[in-house]
């Protein structure tokens, strides 16, 4: 992935040092399960540990003539250790170390992606609380239906985040799983008991049954995960962008000291994060295609997943990695403006009362469909003339000859639409478990 979008934490997962060094890890834990078993001598384990090393510009060099890379690592090592080399990747296969370690560099960059995830549900618990009695019109097919609050509509994205973070959570255990089966998957030259003592050591458990290769349905799960997380992300940008136009702009991304929004028009104030995270959340759903394309490899192992594989784990781990931050940061920063939520909420003349209208009309022994028509044919003259929604009921004969006045002003109240957003909003931070 390109500087812009990286993160020194995510991307030291990916580098090679940490790769060869996870790889190293493997080899000397499978030498010690099988000096545990006395099929390698003890002190010879000893020696390998003292002087096992590797160098990252010789292995490249190396995999330039061979052409594998496994065997290019391999030969550094051996480089360093000497005749002891012949104890290393005993009944071992490629695929045995390359899958492992992936599992491994997985498993950590889901443990960052989870803990920016908590971070931001922090955010949005934070701006819940703090904006749960801010009232503004909610909007159905992008149209005016009925209020509710900005504190509301970040409970429901906290709530969205919280089944992210647990999404994240059982990717990390789906794809915490490791193979030393050897080839083919049948251990016909390495014992289980490596595979056990291996994936112990590393926190994974052993694959139930592998071919020569971990069956990519776990990794498609993964990727399919993060790519709904993006989405997430991707559908609250997109409310962002909505909410910021000119014409409604009841939020507004932080604009800082000489910021520019456009090299043309110097009163320009554009929602380029939230168009950012859009953007970068098509990458990670175009990811999750490749890694189920990744499933279907040939009989018992190919490699068509591999060079795939290069690409979008590192890829898709650092970029949803910065897409959490950056929509954290967004949102802690973001501008909330009350009273334009009050004024577009009132721009309409009270049209967002006419179900309420609707239902005591029905309560009053109307049937629905004459009720509806009733309330419907005043709410169209209101849309049209923008003439006060409760002028226009009141002169109808049907509303006075079935609603007393003081009964017809009393419908028009908003903190009648109100009255459960604070139970929903505790309902969502009370939850019990934590924030998965």
């Amino acid at each position: 992935m390109i500087d812009r979008y990286t993160r020194p934490e995510m991307a030291a997962i990916w580098h090679d040092e940490n790769r060869f060094r996870i790889w190293l890890d493997i080899e000397i834990l499978a030498m010690e399960a099988m000096v545990r078993q006395g099929w390698i001598p003890a002190d010879a384990l000893a020696r390998v540990r003292k002087n096992a090393s590797f160098d990252v510009a010789r292995i490249n060099e190396i995999e330039k003539k061979v052409k594998h890379d496994v065997i290019a690592f391999l030969t550094s090592v051996a480089e360093h250790i000497g005749d002891d080399s012949r104890f290393l990747h005993v009944g071992m296969t490629s695929s045995d170390v390359l899958d492992t370690a992936f599992a491994v560099q997985m498993r950590q960059a889901l443990t960052l992606l989870i803990r920016e995830a908590e971070a931001v549900f922090d955010v949005l618990k934070a701006r819940a609380l703090e904006h749960r009695g801010t009232v503004m019109i909610g909007r159905t097919h992008g149209i005016h239906a009925e209020p509710v609050t900005f504190g509301w509509k970040m409970a429901l994205w906290a709530d969205e985040v919280r089944r992210d973070i647990a999404r994240l959570d059982r990717a990390r255990d789906v794809i915490s799983v490791g193979k030393i089966s050897g080839a083919v998957g049948t251990f016909a030259n390495i014992d289980p008991s490596v595979e056990e003592y291996v994936c112990r050591k590393l926190r994974l458990s052993p694959a139930p049954a592998s071919t020569q290769v971990i069956q990519r349905d776990r990794h498609a799960e993964v990727f399919a995960a993060l790519a709904i997380v993006a989405s997430s992300l991707d559908k609250f940008s997109t409310e962002i962008r909505h909410l910021q136009r000119t014409e409604v702009l009841e939020v507004e991304e932080f604009f800082s000291a000489g910021q520019k929004g456009s090299s043309a028009m110097p009163h320009k104030r554009n929602p380029v994060l939230s168009e950012n995270l859009s953007g970068l959340s098509r990458l990670l759903r175009g990811y999750s295609v490749t890694a189920m394309e990744n499933m279907a490899l040939w009989h018992e192992r190919d490699i068509s997943h591999s060079s795939a594989e290069r690409v979008i784990a590192p890829d898709a781990t650092i970029l949803l990695h910065f897409a959490l931050g950056r929509f954290r940061g967004m949102m802690e920063k973001l501008l909330v403006y009350p009273d334009r939520m009050r004024k577009n909420l009132e721009s309409t003349h009270g049209l967002l009362y006419s179900q309420r209208v609707l239902l005591a009309l029905a309560a009053k022994g109307f049937s629905r469909e004459m009720a509806y028509e009733v309330v419907q044919r005043s709410a169209m003259k209101s849309w049209k003339t923008g003439r006060p929604l409760a002028a226009l009921l009141w002169k109808d004969k049907d509303v006075r000859s079935a609603l007393p006045k003081k009964e017809f002003d009393a419908l028009f109240g908003i903190d009648y639409y109100l009255k459960n957003i604070d139970g929903i909003i505790d309902r969502v931070f009370a939850r019990k478990g934590g924030k998965a």
